[in-house]
């Protein structure tokens, strides 16, 4: 098959290593990629947004399959614009992609399909929006309702902060985004990242995993696309596994088709484990970044032949195998971000670093020029491990990320913490 994947950060350099591997693939081209991508795959200067262009080159390449890694071009209907000429994609239809694009559309199917998640409400204007946030009390979430780049969530503690946070939302901070806000109550609890396949009528489970959103270490400072990952989380018994495809994603796959909107692709469920039960609090339409890397990791089976299932509504004869390892990724990226950071900063040591048993380096934001890989955005590297253990597969990535010469970039040092505390013996 020849096979086109679209995307650019370390998502996409996963998914570019795992179908490389699959016997079933001729030729992979990737638009636009990243300096490690091409390692894997022909990458190709396209404009994802520009959905004739992505056609003309499936059709003039003979793609048989398009793979979409971000959510942007979903939400924006690439999915139903290949579909209409005959091309096989994975993801969901711009339709089904409402469930990211829209926080209040996932909250609406929430409500009517009994799907536990906190109590909210949608607001399209400041006055009612803090009127309710003070009749609520805080903490509070506040959320801008679209596409907001995973940045257009507040978890205010105080009054104040979400008053600001509203105020923020209706000034324009997120564009058309934040024209509508959910205000929702503030779930108490461990979060964690649930990963199914889906294909409009059937749904399988892919993994858990525990995601580090915080920039900085003990779950310090802003928000972030998120600095690290592992899967699976021993959070996730057999029993929360049970609960949260039969409460949270099957009703969601059944709910859809009920709707007319079946949905098929990866969902991604945001899940809090609370003292009464696994809650939703928001879902994305595609793999997780950098969870999607932990995933690849551990997957023993050829994904190619998945996304056909999913593609195909062939999922209820399908299965998947994992290797029981544990994976854990560590995002490296330049000094200041979420902020302002610079780009261009060379990057050394990579042969180094992979020299390490158990380790693979995913790239997110770098380029090659003039025989050197420079970082080209905030998130740049992802350094994985697999082990036996988590504290073996952390102790591995962190060996890895010691043996990178970047004095430009940084990285938290306390992945998957709370899982390395549940490791060890009890005295």
């Amino acid at each position: 098959m020849n096979i086109l994947l679209l995307g650019s950060g370390g998502r996409e350099h996963a998914l570019a290593w795992k179908i490389a591997a699959s016997p079933l693939v001729t030729k992979l081209w990737c638009a636009p990629g990243n300096a490690g991508i091409a390692r894997e795959a022909e990458c190709v200067a396209l404009n994802v947004a520009d959905h004739a262009a992505v056609i003309e080159f499936c059709r003039r390449s003979a793609v048989d399959l398009v793979v979409v890694g971000p959510e942007t071009p979903l939400a924006a209907g690439i999915v139903d614009d290949l579909a209409a000429v005959g091309i096989k994609a994975f993801g969901p239809s711009k339709q089904a992609a409402q469930l990211e694009g829209s926080k209040g559309f996932t909250k609406d199917l929430c409500s009517e399909f009994n799907i536990p998640t906190g109590a909210y409400r949608r607001f399209d204007n400041a006055k009612d929006a803090v009127a309710y946030v003070r009749a609520q009390g805080a903490p509070i979430v506040v959320k801008a309702d679209g596409l907001a780049a995973g940045k257009g969530v507040v978890v205010a503690q105080t009054l104040l902060e979400a008053e600001a946070a509203v105020a923020m939302m209706f000034e324009g901070a997120f564009g058309s985004a934040g024209a509508e806000v959910v205000i929702e109550e503030f779930l108490s609890g461990r979060e964690i990242s649930f990963f199914a396949l889906c294909d409009g009528e059937t749904a399988i489970p892919l993994a858990s995993a525990q995601d580090h959103k915080r920039v900085f270490d003990h779950d310090k400072g802003p928000n972030t696309g998120g600095m690290g990952a592992y899967s699976p989380t021993p959070f996730v018994t057999p029993e929360v596994h049970d609960q949260i495809m039969a409460r949270i994603i099957l009703p969601t796959v059944a709910g859809m088709k009920r709707r007319g909107t079946p949905f098929k692709g990866v969902l991604y469920a945001g899940v809090m484990l609370t003292a009464q039960g696994p809650k939703l609090f928001e879902y994305n339409v595609r793999f997780g970044d950098p969870e999607c890397q932990v995933l690849m990791l551990r997957m023993m089976s050829d994904i190619v032949p998945a996304f056909l299932a999913s593609i195909d509504g062939q999922l209820k004869n399908f299965d998947l195998r994992w290797y029981p390892d544990l994976a854990l990724t560590v995002v490296m990226a330049a000094k200041g971000y979420p902020g302002d950071y610079i780009k261009g900063t060379r990057i050394d040591g990579f042969d180094d670093a992979a020299k390490v048993e158990g380790v693979e380096i995913f790239h997110a934001g770098t380029v090659a020029k003039d025989g050197a890989i420079l970082a080209n955005g905030g998130r740049v590297l992802n350094v994985c491990a697999m082990g036996k253990t988590v504290t073996e597969a952390r102790d591995r990535a962190y060996q890895a990320v010691d043996r990178i010469k970047w004095p430009e970039g940084f990285c938290r040092r306390d992945i998957a913490w709370q899982a390395v505390e549940a490791e060890k013996p009890t005295g």
